[in-house]
């Protein structure tokens, strides 16, 4: 099966490996920001709330300007200077005694995410074709997860909050693993150039750019998509699914520990079964099956809120099975939403594309905090929970629409037949009789994204 998964480049191969390694880094720091500036550095916890939001506005603020030198000077001319400015902040964090020391390495680990993320998705789009692209972003999402639970495990035996030593270590580890990535593209000079060469003849002309990728319909539509899924979905899960399971199901911290490991549980053991299962069957659809998917997880964790802890076993059960639930339906964005983003993307705009795309975690991750911490916080958890189902709806609706507005190759449904899998019950379920105007003709491949970044 992993086999079948791997991409045929093996430039593509020695990103996916690379993407691990950065992962694990990422993995021994991303549970502890705030606990280290809060308990280490005696930093106010609203103040620490206030430079970790910073971070998220940074990658805001530059991640238009990346998308589009991506597409004015190559991925690699971009990416290679920002790892490192990237693997500084990161690494200056633990030397951060003061707020105003935390607030510099934070804008410069935004400064470079901001623009990372997207330039990683453009190069990794260029080195695929289109039969294998979904496969290879469903398996970037199994390594990216993969490698953040190994560093979370391996971050837990090291820091000790009596020790600031400990974080000091971690956080240096995590700056030296941005060198993985960046050896790797530097070792492969044919990587991450420039798509579409400069056209001498067109100087006077104005040259593509955002107008014209906001001028496209099909994409505007999978932004609005996106958006609405990640403020409903993954914003809520990092915030208002921790205080929904404490404060209203009544759980301990560690049944929330065990949730987030079921989450990576799942991912990692089923994204490549997931990759084969989806392959010939509309992005579409499935991307509004990822709408419902979620929804249906946060229905999981009103249960536990109904118990409201006169039953600890069934609170714990439900907690956890929302987080798993959850899981099933990253599985599916994963390899879908980038691959499709990617589809309807130009080589000249890719970039712009992209980094468009990478922006809707950082808008996801400003939004869902402020709304579930004051609602969840305020007693009113249940017009939170009604909110986040009704989006995660809401996105599968989106989904549905863009089926129409999009061709059936960038639905992924014009695969060659050869590569088809035999029909299932879901395949039944997702794929009802073809309508007039021919959209359903038999098919085989499809794949996208979503960072968190």
């Amino acid at each position: 099966m992993l086999h079948n998964v791997l991409p045929h480049r093996p430039e593509a191969r020695r990103l996916l490996a690379a993407t691990f390694f950065s992962a694990t880094g990422r993995g021994l720091t991303l549970p502890f920001m705030f606990i280290y500036l809060t308990k280490v550095r005696d930093i106010p916890s609203g103040t620490a709330g206030l430079i970790i939001a910073w971070l998220a506005v940074c990658a805001l603020t530059i991640g238009p300007i990346g998308g589009w030198a991506v597409d004015r000077y190559g991925a690699r001319r971009v990416l290679l200077p920002l790892l490192l400015v990237e693997a500084a902040g990161v690494g200056s964090v633990g030397f951060a005694h003061t707020a105003w020391q935390a607030l510099l390495s934070v804008t410069l680990i935004g400064a470079g995410s901001g623009v990372v993320w997207a330039a990683n998705n453009t190069i990794l789009s260029s080195v695929t074709d289109g039969l294998e692209r979904q496969k290879t972003f469903g398996l970037s999402f199994a390594l990216l997860n993969l490698g953040i639970g190994t560093g979370t495990v391996i971050a837990g035996a090291i820091v000790d909050l009596d020790r600031p030593g400990t974080f000091q270590l971690i956080y240096l580890i995590d700056a030296c693993l941005y060198l993985v990535p960046f050896i790797n593209l530097l070792t492969m000079p044919g990587v991450g150039r420039r798509i579409v060469a400069a056209d001498a003849t067109a100087t006077q002309q104005r040259q593509p750019g955002y107008r014209e990728v906001f001028a496209h319909r099909g994409f505007r539509r999978l932004l609005a998509f996106s958006i609405v899924l990640t403020i409903s979905g993954y914003a809520q899960i990092e915030v208002g699914f921790t205080a929904f399971s404490i404060d209203v199901a009544h759980v301990g911290p560690q049944t929330v520990a065990y949730a987030f490991t079921a989450n990576t549980l799942v991912i990692v053991l089923a994204q490549l079964f997931v990759v084969r299962l989806i392959q010939g069957r509309s992005r579409t659809r499935l991307l509004s099956l990822v709408g419902v998917i979620m929804a249906a997880s946060w229905l999981v964790l009103g249960v536990a809120g109904a118990v409201d802890g006169r039953n600890l076993a069934i609170s714990a059960v439900a907690v956890i099975a929302c987080a798993a639930v959850f899981a099933s339906g990253e599985t599916l964005l994963s390899p879908i939403s980038p691959t499709l983003l990617n589809a309807l993307a130009t080589d000249e705009l890719r970039g712009r594309f992209n980094a468009l795309g990478s922006m809707v975690w950082g808008i996801s991750g400003i939004v869902g905090p402020i709304t579930a911490a004051p609602l969840i916080g305020g007693g009113h958890s249940t017009i939170w929970l009604a909110l986040t189902v009704a989006g995660c709806l809401t996105a599968a609706l989106l989904s549905a629409s863009l089926r129409k507005v999009i061709t059936p190759d960038q639905d992924g449904r014009a695969a060659p037949a050869a590569t088809s899998l035999a029909p299932t019950a879901l395949e039944a379920h997702l794929a009802p009789p073809s309508p007039a105007d021919g959209r359903d003709l038999p098919t085989t491949s499809r794949r996208a994204v979503p960072d968190r970044s």
